[in-house]
């Protein structure tokens, strides 16, 4: 499980809004878009489901499931790669039986099945949003 800590600055009825501090971790995370920074500063503001009910001002632990992270990262980076393949396989399979050159119809279905993995990921990736599996948590209050 990832953890880092933080403080939280508001909250409403099942989640809290924590301030922490952008770390090198955060360069290479999948989900760094969905934390908003404040310019100029290495401060981060991430949205956060509120399960040890911490209130403004707290100083908490923020964890976010490995597996969840992991699943994400499969998703994005290595499905379209697989999908291209299969794509470009496909297009070599076929070729021949229609009569066409093999290197156009592989790169014309690599493309085909790329993007249709792209469109995949955007419709899982809406889907996973609102699970709370792929979501952080506040799972400790540190005094």
């Amino acid at each position: 499980m990832a953890t880092e800590q933080g403080v939280v600055l508001r909250t409403d009825s099942e989640a809290a809004w924590v301030k922490t501090t952008r770390s090198s971790a955060c360069q290479g995370c999948t989900a760094r878009k969905s934390c908003h920074t404040r310019s100029g500063s290495q401060d981060m503001e991430v949205k956060a489901l509120n399960i040890a009910g911490a209130r403004e001002g707290d100083r908490i632990v923020l964890s976010f499931e490995t597996r969840s992270l992991l699943k994400a990262t499969f998703l994005i980076y290595v499905f379209p790669i697989i999908f291209l393949i299969a794509g470009a396989a496909i297009g070599q399979i076929l070729a021949p039986l229609m009569a066409f050159n093999p290197s156009t119809i592989s790169v014309l279905l690599g493309f085909a099945f790329f993007f249709t993995a792209l469109f995949i990921i955007k419709a899982r990736a809406n889907k996973m949003a609102k699970k709370n599996a792929y979501q952080p948590k506040i799972t400790k209050i540190l005094t």
